[in-house]
């Protein structure tokens, strides 16, 4: 009896000393370090950011993403006693949770009826604080929203800051609130709070750019910035997709290929060990090592095992032309190149091969690579699959792509591993994903969508990923979706349009969305795809340079004709253009920019962005709720007569009269005006005159209506999808036999 009653002391003693210690670092009361304790103690909570929140100036309130039943005793522990806290019904009447709801005021509410937002002016103007617990939804509906800006109209009326909270990993638990499908289920898993600092609506308003987004989108995108702000962008890829093991289990089927078949985590990380290994025997440390592979699953293993071994993957794009590859491999100092016998000779690739080794690198074979491997160093590998091979820096750089090269010569882009995590995080705030979904991808990794979207994304996330090689297999991967049934999908106009002629009616009906990229979607193939599958397409823009992903609309949360709202974190500026009166040049920063470029003249070289903004050269317009519509890349105008002319607005004329049909439309030169527009087409009928009433019958100024019109059997396409406007100007300057005036 004695001992019992001393350890109950002995607890009792610990209990109160742990809290006086938290007390004195946090700068709360006793009684709230006291009930704080167990929930320190239980999920290791991470709480160096509640500072932020403490010491913002009243008027302030505190809006908590609402992921779990346990976020109100920890904000009661944590937050200013003097804090008014407005929790839900269920948690109001809770039992359990009386101990935490004696520490400070608090008041229930139902979410049907909002807020009675007077009294709550009141407390507010009165030097008050309010804590308010919103439902968590990436995409939250009508009636959802309704939250958002009555919580912006309180702070507005009342001039009080706006300190948005988040913790991170809470929905792991069992008691969470929406626990993300195909997610383990746990007990302790160990939580982050993530705080940022306070600020007004109009601050929150002035983030976005040009302050053209509404008040309630501003507040709704500075919560989706404190989620991104939970994930640890310092732990670089390789340990990203380790937690993303652990969060699902090792044993989750994470990647398949049409050939392989499917791998776990674990053997995915096993044979990555294996690979790594070998990449360390032939590589130096940080050196850039190109990856020439096709979309299976060797090729996510040699980028794990690249990774691990502390090297950078440099994506060679085989479809480039064997110029372009030489090139490509001079400037970034490429040495060695992993690729596959099997892939080369069915690809038949050996011009690609030959314009390697003349760039100065040899080859590293994976039949060769996998030979040999002998038992023990299998059975290391299996044991040691979570651990890389060198001490993993997020800070460094992770990847080297090539720009498409659509307009101009191809670039260097080197993305550190921050970045690539940082985009595939801020798509993850964005758009409702889960490790119950499956995702299609077809895009080639040495494009940045088919990297970070297609592969990086589901890696990180859980999601289970479907590789299939070839974007061009318009027949067959109708029929590979129809096996697989993906719930998301990822792809271009282009090919989209193409998958919808030839698939069945019910080859795409287990979609619940596909996320379309590198240019613009038309009008018929989101109607295509709406009616005859039920998948809506939903638009973004990106660009190599941010990882790539900038902009994107959400299957809720969309605008036809748009590509979508700002990423959270992005921050972008607009320039007044010449001749341009609606939009201006953008220009980006944020988490996910690259590091810098390199150059043909100077190999090897980083360049890196200057004060971390990139100019993007898309001409763009805001509108009032945020969303981006692209007008047309800067050199995608053409000065005709000293006006200042659209090139994709004259593309999307054409397209509207001739829809069935794939176009270009380049500028050539011309004496008399400096300018004038071509349009390349697959349209056998396309007559100029028909074009021109066309355009006048839906208010297109006669500058805008090409005079010439050159009839082609195929559209000139880059490997990425997109379409090669410099093959395309090429083809009508040599019809039209202008030659060196070009």
């Amino acid at each position: 009896m004695i001992l019992t009653a001393s350890l109950l002391a002995g607890l009792a003693f610990a209990w109160l000393l742990i809290g006086v210690i938290e007390k004195i670092r946090l700068g709360i009361t006793l009684p709230q370090a006291i009930l704080y304790v167990p929930l320190k103690l239980a999920w290791r909570v991470g709480d160096r950011r509640m500072a932020l929140a403490r010491d913002a100036s009243a008027p302030v309130i505190y809006i908590v993403t609402h992921r779990s039943r346990i976020d109100p005793a920890l904000m009661l522990s944590l937050l200013p006693h003097d804090t008014l806290h407005i929790l839900d019904e269920k948690s109001a009447a809770s039992t359990w949770l009386e101990p935490w709801r004696e520490l400070a005021r608090t008041i229930a509410f139902n979410a049907e009826h909002v807020f009675v937002s007077r009294r709550l002016v009141r407390v507010l103007k009165g030097r008050g604080r309010l804590a308010v617990y919103m439902p968590e939804a990436v995409e939250p509906d009508v009636k959802s929203f309704r939250l958002y800006r009555a919580v912006t109209r309180i702070a507005m009326q009342a001039e009080a800051r706006i300190v948005p909270i988040f913790v991170g990993g809470a929905n792991a638990l069992p008691f969470a609130l929406n626990p993300a499908k195909g997610l383990r289920r746990r007990w302790f898993p160990r939580l982050s709070i993530s705080v940022l600092e306070a600020k007004t609506v109009d601050e929150l308003v002035a983030l976005n750019g040009d302050g053209s987004a509404s008040t309630s989108n501003a507040v709704f995108d500075r919560l989706a910035e404190a989620r991104l702000a939970a994930a640890d962008l310092d732990r670089g890829l390789f340990l990203a997709m380790r937690d993303a093991a652990d969060r699902v289990g090792p044993s989750h089927p994470i990647v398949e290929d049409v050939v392989s078949g499917a791998l776990s985590y674990r053997r995915l990380f096993t044979s990555a060990r294996v690979l790594g290994s070998r990449f360390e025997k032939a590589t130096a440390p940080g050196e850039a090592v190109g990856v020439l592979l096709p979309n299976t699953n060797g090729l996510v293993l040699s980028l794990l095992g690249l990774w691990s071994a502390g090297r950078v993957a440099a994506m060679v794009n085989y479809t480039a032309g064997p110029a372009s590859v030489t090139a490509a491999v001079r400037t970034a100092v490429i040495r060695k190149v992993v690729s596959s016998r099997a892939f080369i000779e069915k690809a038949d690739l050996g011009d690609i091969v030959k314009a390697i080794e003349a760039g100065g690198a040899e080859f590293l074979w994976l039949e060769d690579l996998r030979a040999g491997v002998g038992t023990l160093e299998k059975l290391s590998a299996a044991l040691l699959w979570r651990r890389p091979l060198q001490r993993q820096d997020a800070g460094k750089p992770a990847v080297i792509l090539f720009t498409s090269g659509s307009e101009g010569s191809p670039k260097a882009v080197v993305l550190s591993h921050r970045s690539l995590l940082a985009n595939a995080m801020q798509a993850e705030a964005r758009i409702s994903i889960s490790p119950a979904d499956a995702l299609l991808n077809v895009l080639p990794a040495f494009h940045s969508f088919g990297l970070t979207g297609g592969t990086i994304l589901p890696l990180v996330t859980g999601v289970k990923l479907f590789l299939y090689p070839s974007p061009l297999h318009y027949k067959l991967i109708p029929e590979i979706a129809r096996k697989v049934k993906p719930t998301i999908m990822f792809g271009t106009d282009t090919f989209l349009a193409n998958y919808a002629r030839t698939a069945g009616e019910g080859d795409f009906s287990s979609l619940r969305f596909v996320v379309a990229g590198a240019e613009a979607v038309k009008p018929e193939t989101r109607k295509v795809w709406r009616e005859r599958f039920g998948a809506e397409i939903i638009e973004g823009f990106g660009l190599t340079e941010a990882a790539p992903v900038v902009a994107v609309n959400t299957a809720i949360h969309g605008r036809d004709g748009t590509v979508g709202r700002l990423l959270p974190g992005m921050r972008m500026r607009l320039e007044p253009v010449e001749g341009i009166a609606e939009g201006g040049r953008l220009w980006l920063a944020g988490p996910n920019m690259m590091m810098g470029y390199m150059s043909g003249d100077r190999p090897g070289e980083l360049q890196p962005l200057t004060d971390g903004w990139h100019d993007t050269g898309d001409i763009v317009s805001v509108d009032r709720d945020g969303f981006l519509t692209i007008r047309g890349r800067a050199r995608r105008f053409a000065k005709i007569a000293g006006e200042m002319v659209s090139l994709g607005a004259v593309e999307m004329l054409v397209q509207a009269l001739w829809p069935e049909e794939r176009h270009a439309v380049v500028s050539v030169p011309d004496k008399r005006r400096g300018e004038r527009i071509v349009l390349v087409t697959t349209a056998r009928s396309a007559d100029p005159e028909e074009l021109r009433k066309f355009g006048k019958a839906h208010g297109a100024a006669e500058l805008m209506v090409p005079g010439d019109i050159v009839k082609v059997d195929e559209i000139p396409v880059l490997g990425s999808g997109k379409t090669d406007y410099v093959a395309a100007r090429g083809l009508a300057i040599s019809r039209l036999g202008l030659g060196e005036a070009a």
